[in-house]
């Protein structure tokens, strides 16, 4: 192939496709997987999906905003556009340098997903992103650009056109197409310009100043005033429509100094530090908040341990049930949302599935009780990590004006992932111990995707960062806002010390005050993060832990005994003593150091789970490091002489009791008067109210009394731990398709290529029709049959057409191996495989030709 061949432009997006090698196209389809889902069969149908609208927005949502914005200048660019002309629209007369530097790396963008295809010289926008981002008013461009001179004047007279020519001090011409080239000719020069808007009234050139950055369009008269005028009869504003005019795109970009955007951003915006605190002080308070998340997502599952909040018919939590969780938790609402989402979304909670359905906790709520405090801290984190559920959108409203409930449906985002792996990351590129500026923090993330959201801070990305500050901090991700070394270890950041400072050049470019070490990414902003193979995420969690691990609290296998009927647990107690201590005890305050409270009702409690006095007096011995105060002793064993004292049973109800003066004293209590207890006997009462509601309504009155069986023996009321039937965790909602990972890039690559090579190779025509290029050969069964035979003697590759069992039809290259009992076996080339094909689906083959052989 010869030079001049060599530098022919491409035609089309798929023949720029196909001059590409395959690390090209791998970084293609990396950048949009979309287009591999399923695989295309050639190029042609690559770039044909690659010009679809749908796919076209997606990979506009990706681009930050300087790469979009070099987009929208291409758009506005003619076309096709040199490079120098497209650099020009972003820089302006002025040669920004930052725009300049980063320009290379804009452009290599587009390049890449395909966006933008052609030689430097030739520089063109895919026709869809050129629809989607050149001015029109319906659409206006974020440009500010309204259309250019031809374009405005399309339905003009040409009358009118000369007429114009003459006003502005041009020659006439002899049709339309030339005045038209003639006046653009005069707006795009910019001495020329300079000459005529030198001789502008004041009053006109104000006129102008008002549409310059656009919108391009304002209203006039149908007598305008002479400032109007005189830009009319110049053609400097142009008429669209009765009533309205546009200021042409040549003159605004001259009014611009040739810039297409008023404010262009090269450089990503610094995320600015709010404060710096020693990195020990962050890891010890992220530590401390990890600890505090686990024994918040016990309190809240040990709540729901005999059966939580009922199913809504619609899913998820009443409001009501949400806020009696806030009330037991003692946080606010949403953070109680926070919790029981992020319960849910590790596993440890769903609904039972039952008649009657109920949330309470899983099978794996006990496995992940069994495990160290590390680990389970881990578990929630990587849980919070890839979750789409976002907690933060309860109580909102959805698309129908239906309230989002906690545990309900439509609280997936799929964007809330990678915003949080984002936001960390970010916070990660911070020197140690330095917490971020949430507004910086929004629009580093607004420039990082610029179409993704408006730059108001209700859209959902900045809603979606601020909700990851506060959720991190309240998982101990963070601790005082800045990232703790097991977050940096859990998101796969190298904890290093703080960047050097850059040099001065460097600090020039960044501007004054840029403590970041993005400087190595000032023209090259950071990829979207690849998403980590499952080993990976567990890697990372296992280090993660490791670092977290030396900092929780060991748990204590002690209390401190005081004589005002309370035990203090200055730290987190052993599991053993915990659950038997919150049976025997209620929880008074809860901090750094727990306190519990004994009364006569957590003692019965304590007695109707099965504990005798002694029991309770062992226990207390054992675990206290302070001698067990007598005012608790007596507590315990004036509850256990009373307790049993009474039998209830069911009738409907009845209690029973040795000592009928107890039984007379309860009958001349008013406060019984609601049981509607009478004497059966002089031990007996029955009673209409059921056995709960009599235990109940005799301990209120101060009595002591148990639950007995039909068999007349004591009934020991344990807490049943209601268990729903094993759940898997809600699956992330995905943001589009998965990105590919290699093995899967190489094999559909492989497969493209292969089914290029059958469309695009020219074929040796056979007798039955000549070879046409993208129509399937046809040709007898008799001669495929033999054409099939003499390729396995001659090792010949051929083209065939191929019908599968679906009617589907297919072009293939193979290389026939064996032919035998109706069916072929040959190495397919566009599977790049052995397959074997029966012979009654093959429509027809060819040979390829010789020089293509």
């Amino acid at each position: 192939m010869s030079s001049d061949e060599k530098q022919v432009a491409p035609r089309s997006l798929a023949e720029a496709l196909r001059a590409k090698d395959d690390g090209s196209l791998a970084a293609l389809l990396r950048a949009r997987p979309d287009l591999i889902t399923p695989v295309p069969t050639d190029l042609t149908q690559l770039a044909t999906r690659a010009g679809t609208r749908a796919s076209v927005i997606r990979a506009l949502e990706r681009l930050d905003r300087f790469t979009l914005q070099t987009a929208e200048a291409l758009a506005v660019a003619p076309e096709p556009a040199d490079r120098g002309t497209l650099l020009a629209l972003l820089a302006g007369d002025e040669n920004d340098p930052a725009v300049v530097g980063a320009f290379p790396h804009a452009l290599a963008a587009l390049r890449e997903q395909a966006l933008v295809w052609g030689p430097d010289d030739r520089l063109r926008l895919v026709r869809t992103a050129r629809e989607l981002l050149a001015p029109s008013p319906q659409h206006p461009s974020p440009t500010g650009l309204g259309p250019t001179v031809a374009e405005a004047t399309s339905g003009m007279s040409p009358g009118r056109i000369q007429e114009i020519l003459t006003a502005a001090g041009l020659p006439t011409t002899h049709d339309a197409v030339s005045a038209v080239a003639s006046l653009t000719g005069l707006f795009t020069d910019r001495a020329r310009m300079a000459q005529l808007l030198a001789a502008a009234p004041p009053d006109s050139l104000d006129v102008l100043s008002r549409l310059v950055w656009g919108p391009p369009y304002g209203q006039v008269t149908a007598e305008p005033a002479a400032r109007l005028r005189w830009l009319l009869d110049r053609g400097l504003l142009l008429p669209t429509a009765p009533g309205t005019v546009v200021l042409p795109r040549e003159v605004a970009l001259h009014l611009r100094a040739g810039r297409a955007h008023r404010s262009t951003e090269p450089l990503p915006p610094a995320v600015e530090p709010a404060a710096t605190h020693r990195p020990q002080v962050v890891d010890t308070t992220a530590a401390g908040q990890a600890y505090t998340s686990l024994a918040t997502i016990e309190e809240l599952l040990k709540d729901w341990d005999e059966g939580g909040p009922t199913v809504l018919r619609a899913g998820g939590l009443s409001v009501r049930d949400l806020k009696r969780t806030a009330v037991a938790l003692d946080v606010p609402e949403p953070v109680a949302a926070f919790w029981v989402e992020l319960a849910y979304a590790a596993g440890l909670l769903a609904s039972d599935g039952e008649a009657d359905e109920r949330y309470a906790a899983t099978p794996a709520y006990d496995e992940w009780l069994e495990l160290p405090a590390a680990g389970r801290w881990t578990r929630l984190a990587t849980a919070w990590l890839s979750a789409t559920r976002t907690a933060g959108v309860i109580g909102g409203r959805d698309t129908k004006e239906r309230t989002l409930a906690a545990l309900g449906p439509g609280l997936d985002r799929s964007a809330a992932p990678e915003v949080r792996h984002r936001v960390l990351t970010l916070l990660a590129a911070l020197p140690e111990g330095a917490s971020a500026s949430p507004d910086s923090l929004v629009a580093r993330l607004h420039w990082e995707r610029a179409l993704r959201g408006a730059a108001s801070s209700d859209d959902l990305r900045a809603r979606l960062a601020r909700w990851t500050l506060s959720e991190a901090e309240s998982l101990g991700i963070t601790g005082r806002g800045a990232l703790s070394a097991h977050g940096r270890a859990l998101i796969g950041a190298e904890s290093s010390a703080p960047a050097p400072e850059p040099d001065s050049g460097a600090e020039q470019a960044s501007g004054p005050g840029d403590k970041l070490p993005v400087h190595h990414h000032r023209h090259h902003p950071a990829p979207p993060p690849q998403p980590r193979s499952p080993a990976e995420l567990a890697s990372a969690a296992a280090r993660a832990g490791k670092l977290l691990a030396p900092l929780l609290p060991e748990p204590l296998d002690h209390v401190l005994l005081q004589a005002d009927l309370t035990a203090v647990a200055p730290g987190p107690l052993q599991r053993p003593l915990a659950d038997t201590l919150d049976v025997l005890a209620d929880v008074e305050s809860k901090g750094g150091a727990t306190v519990y409270r004994f009364t006569p009702g957590s003692v019965r409690r304590a007695l109707d789970a099965g504990r005798s006095a002694s029991d309770l007096h062992a226990f207390l011995s054992e675990h206290s490091r302070t001698p067990v105060p007598q005012p608790l002793t007596y507590l315990i064993d004036d509850v256990a002489r009373r307790h049993g004292h009474l039998r209830i049973g069911s009738a409907s109800a009845y209690v029973r009791c040795d000592d009928d003066a107890l039984l007379n004293e309860i009958i001349a209590d008013k406060r019984s008067q609601g049981l509607r207890l009478r004497r059966l006997a002089p031990t007996v009462l029955a009673a209409q109210a059921d056995p709960a509601t009599l235990l109940e309504g005799l301990r209120s009155m101060g009595f002591a009394p148990a639950a007995e069986s039909a068999e007349g023996d004591v009934l020991i009321t344990r807490a049943h731990a209601h268990r729903t039937p094993p759940r898997t965790a809600p699956e992330p909602v995905p943001d589009g398709p998965p990105s590919p990972d290699t093995t899967l890039l190489g094999a559909a690559i492989r497969a493209i290529r292969a089914g290029d090579l059958a469309s695009t190779t020219p074929h040796k025509p056979t007798a039955a029709a000549p070879g046409r290029n993208g129509t399937l050969p046809r040709t007898t069964s008799a001669e495929t049959l033999a054409t099939m035979q003499a390729a396995v003697l001659t090792g010949d590759t051929l083209w065939i057409g191929y019908v599968n069992a679906e009617g589907s039809a297919s072009q293939r290259v193979i290389a026939p191996i064996k032919v035998e009992g109706g069916f072929v076996t040959a190495y397919d080339h566009t599977a790049d495989e052995v397959r074997t094909y029966p012979l009654h689906r093959v429509t027809g083959v060819a040979e390829l030709a010789d020089e293509q052989a």
